[in-house]
């Protein structure tokens, strides 16, 4: 069985709010760790096998491949999870932009709050990231349109008589 198909199920097996609780706070703590190391050394390279980078961040390989599973918009190219074992090989590329854009999308506020960011941008990059993304998540509404204007599908006829019925 494939590790990606081992997470998936570890995820659906879990049936109370505190077992959800104890996984995720587990985890989360995990995955914190390894975004920390990846910073820190300002590489946005993550190769080798799965098992080594598993071992080099604490994490056992169904784990790994869980934050591979939640990086995965993150890199330059997606990866492949479903076929994925322990001894299988990977490089990925971080685009930390993306990375920092889709924590705040996330709502992950442990990952994009790390003080490890000012190592990667400036204060003002991480500035302009958050309200890149604040603006992308603004609703604009549309001018109404009339039931007497001309209907915008362009049939010529009243809105109230064609699209408005």
């Amino acid at each position: 069985m494939s590790l990606y198909k081992q997470w998936t199920e570890n995820l659906e097996s879990i049936k109370t709010q505190e077992d959800y609780q104890t996984f995720f706070n587990e985890y989360m703590s995990k995955e914190t760790e390894c975004y920390k190391n990846i910073l820190q050394a300002k590489n946005p390279v993550i190769e080798g096998k799965i098992k080594d980078l598993a071992e080099k961040n604490n994490m056992a390989e169904v784990e790994f491949i869980g934050f591979l599973d939640g990086a995965n918009s993150s890199f330059k190219e997606v990866l492949v999870l479903d076929n994925l074992t322990e001894e299988s090989e990977i490089k990925a590329e971080f685009d930390f932009e993306k990375l920092l854009w889709n924590m705040h999308d996330a709502k992950a506020e442990w990952l994009y709050g790390m003080k490890e960011w000012e190592e990667i941008f400036d204060k003002e990059k991480i500035k302009q990231i958050k309200k890149e993304y604040n603006r992308s998540k603004t609703v604009v509404k549309g001018d109404k349109i009339g039931r007497n204007d001309p209907c915008p599908c362009g049939s010529g006829l009243k809105y109230k008589k064609c699209c408005g019925k």
